[in-house]
């Protein structure tokens, strides 16, 4: 069974799996590996573990991060400006209906990935032409979400603080309005969308599937629950004999001729009156005399 590590590209990114390969490596070191877009650096994040499942192959970690790594990815953030600045050029020029969000180069400046949002499919072969001819290297378009898009530009949430999905969260859950529904939130569109334009992440902190799941009582096994402020006092009753807070509750009382004491029946309360009671008489309205003419 191989050893492996946690790796990770980016902060708040997905972790992968890379090989040891025989390598004095510990969590927080910076390694060099291969991933699917190309040579990159990437951060120990889960210290060595094995895997079960053998047949399973992973790619092997190349080294650890020289000086030179680091000079060639300070190197690499200058031609990340460059190409994001011609590209954004290029669009604005063939009147593409994008938005650039980031570009990205890897270490040995073999590929360049350019990330984009768009609300529907772009032809983009006429700027990938520009782009190769001008930088002399492959080319890669991604489309992204509006999600992804706000965890890579970063903001402040409704809340003062820093987005969750730049901040901590690794993945996107999927998040329904049937969630604020249950917390009893306000239905207000702008105060339940994030910067992306999307319900906030954080209306599932709070819900969870099982405890919404779970049978629901019935009309006589429900407990209703009242509190005096003044007394200080809560009662708890079903709701087929609810006591209400402030009338005297009954009080047991021995029984001739038994040892055991039985609740006395509590004394019958009047009706309540009507709600022709409750209406105010109804009184004759005096008229004001009008003054007679002279």
């Amino acid at each position: 069974m191989p050893d492996v590590v946690g790796v990770r590209f980016k902060p708040c990114g997905k972790i992968y799996d890379f090989e040891v390969d025989g390598l004095e490596v510990s969590r927080g070191d910076l390694v060099v590996v291969e991933s699917e877009l190309g040579i990159n650096l990437g951060n120990i994040v889960i210290e060595r573990h094995t895997v079960d499942d053998p047949d399973k192959k992973f790619k092997k970690i190349i080294r650890k991060v020289t000086d030179d790594d680091l000079l060639q990815k300070e190197e690499n953030k200058k031609l990340e400006a460059e190409s994001r600045d011609y590209c954004l050029e290029r669009i604005m020029a063939r009147g593409l209906p994008m938005k650039l969000i980031y570009t990205e180069a890897t270490l040995d400046k073999k590929r360049i990935i350019f990330y984009f949002t768009a609300e529907k499919r772009i032809d983009f072969r006429e700027l990938v032409k520009d782009l190769a001819s001008r930088f002399k290297t492959r080319i890669e378009m991604r489309q992204i979400g509006v999600r992804d898009s706000a965890r890579i530009v970063g903001s402040l949430g409704i809340c003062g603080r820093e987005l969750c999905c730049t901040k901590f969260l690794t993945s996107f859950e999927p998040i329904s309005i049937k969630m604020a529904k249950k917390q009893e939130l306000v239905l207000n569109t702008s105060k339940l969308s994030g910067s992306c334009g999307r319900l906030m992440c954080c209306l599932g902190y709070e819900y969870s599937e099982t405890l919404q799941e779970e049978p629901a009582l019935s009309e006589s096994e429900t407990l209703a629950v009242t509190e005096d402020e003044e007394a200080g006092e809560i009662v708890v009753a079903s709701s087929d004999s609810l006591i209400e807070v402030g009338e005297p509750a009954p009080q047991l009382v021995p029984q001739t001729g038994s040892s055991s004491q039985q609740p006395a029946e509590p004394s019958q309360q009047p009706e309540k009156p009507g709600r022709r009671d409750k209406r105010r008489k109804w009184y004759p309205r005096k008229r004001k005399k009008r003054p007679q003419n002279k």
